[in-house]
């Protein structure tokens, strides 16, 4: 039951942050005099309506999005001709109007992980343990946890031989590395680009702390199918493995909490995380298509592969419904800054696609008045319909194998 009303509270939340950026459109669009007729929640039949002013605010039956009509916002409208359209206003308004809905989600982002880190208790930064970062890895030492088995795929989460290679040398859950051979490991970073240059099935000694003492241990690599350290969207590859992963740091504390002035800073690093790791979700979609497909044909589905709003809902349920609202809310403020830079990406019919044409609308009058020529006037976006409609074929293809995934195998936090 919790799980169900987890879902539907994430659903909400979803439906709220889309309504929030529509009106980001609106409330710009009329603080500038443009004119907008309609504000709605969601499509379809509409549920109810009514008219203040010149727009009318409802909502619709099916819960999903929501939309803003502002009179004219490309010459070719049938309402264009109207003194208020918004193609007839000044460049950067038409930005601020059309960006003004990725920065609401932004701004939600921020509120929504400022919240958190006043309000729970965070993963301490100096001992993020599992949690850590790529960036961190080179500075925190190399404590290791130690798996009863070597997963041999790359999105392999269990596997059926309990014969992990760390596990049988004796090393156990909390021992510091120190050295491989004759390397010495000062990072996590340097740990795993040392076994991963072993030669599998080649004995090496592996030097560990633990209590204070060193000990020295004969370790067997086998081969294995990774993903770069710094990019686990990138490439698999086959390299060594023994088994072991990353852990906390026993001689300092797992979390932290930050007072409602400290978490200010805490929510921009925050911010800075996400949107490195949106740049890198987005730059490797494409490389998630075959995975996805194998996903619904019943294989494992790689836990970082992209999921849809369902998914989304889902896993924020599954967080609610094991009572850890602080990894809901997080998932929550992720979507929003994704949906917000996905926004801004120069495609149409997406807003950055209009921010786009306006700027080169723009340079183009300009390049031509320093020609002496005359200036060619607004883009037809009749011309760009083929180019919009394969844009919407594409997103809507990669829509629907996402959710077909988080149907019928979707990611999960907890096993």
């Amino acid at each position: 039951m919790m799980l169900i009303l987890g879902i539907a509270l994430g659903a909400l939340a979803i439906l709220v942050s889309v309504s929030l950026h529509e009106a980001g459109h609106m409330l710009t669009a009329k603080a500038f005099g443009m004119k907008v007729t309609r504000y709605f929640v969601g499509f379809g039949p509409t549920l109810f309506s009514f008219r203040k002013g010149e727009t009318e605010y409802g909502v619709k039956g099916v819960p999903l999005g929501g939309f803003v009509k502002i009179t004219g916002m490309t010459p070719q409208d049938e309402d264009a001709d109207d003194p208020r359209a918004m193609w007839r206003f000044p460049v950067w308004k038409r930005t601020i109007v059309m960006a003004a809905g990725s920065v609401v989600h932004f701004i939600l982002a921020f509120l929504i992980f400022w919240f958190v880190a006043a309000n729970f208790a965070l993963t301490n930064p100096a001992n993020p343990g599992p949690a850590a970062q790529v960036s961190d890895l080179g500075k925190i030492p190399a404590y290791v946890t130690v798996a009863e088995c070597v997963p041999l795929t790359a999105t392999a989460t269990t596997c059926n031989n309990l014969n992990g290679p760390a596990k049988v040398a004796g090393i156990k859950e909390g021992d510091l590395i120190v050295a491989v051979g004759d390397t010495k490991i000062s990072s996590y970073a340097e740990l795993v680009a040392a076994i991963r240059g072993l030669t599998p099935g080649k004995t090496v000694p592996f030097t560990y702390e633990r209590d204070g003492k060193q000990t020295v241990t004969a370790v067997t690599p086998v081969e294995a199918e990774r993903t770069p350290i710094d990019d686990r969207s990138g490439k698999v590859s086959k390299v060594a493995a023994i088994g072991v992963g990353q852990t906390w740091d026993p001689a300092l504390p797992k979390t932290v909490e930050y007072g409602a002035f400290e978490a200010f800073p805490v929510a921009g690093k925050q911010m800075g995380a996400a949107a490195t790791g949106v740049v890198t979700s987005i730059k490797n979609l494409p490389d998630k298509v075959p995975g996805l497909i194998s996903a619904i044909g019943g294989e494992e589905r790689d836990p970082e592969s992209p999921v849809s709003v369902v998914g989304a809902s889902r896993l924020t349920g599954e967080a609610i419904e094991r009572g850890f609202w602080e990894i809901a809310l997080l998932i929550i403020a992720g979507l929003n800054f994704f949906v917000g830079v996905f926004n801004l990406l120069p495609l149409l019919p997406l807003d950055g696609g209009h921010i786009a044409i306006a700027w080169f609308e723009r340079a183009r009058s300009w390049l031509y008045g320093k020609l002496g020529k005359r200036d060619p006037g607004r883009v037809d976006y009749y011309k760009l319909m083929p180019l919009t409609y394969a844009v919407i074929l594409v997103f809507g293809a990669f829509t629907l194998l996402t959710v077909t995934a988080d149907v019928v195998n979707p990611i999960t936090i907890f096993k």
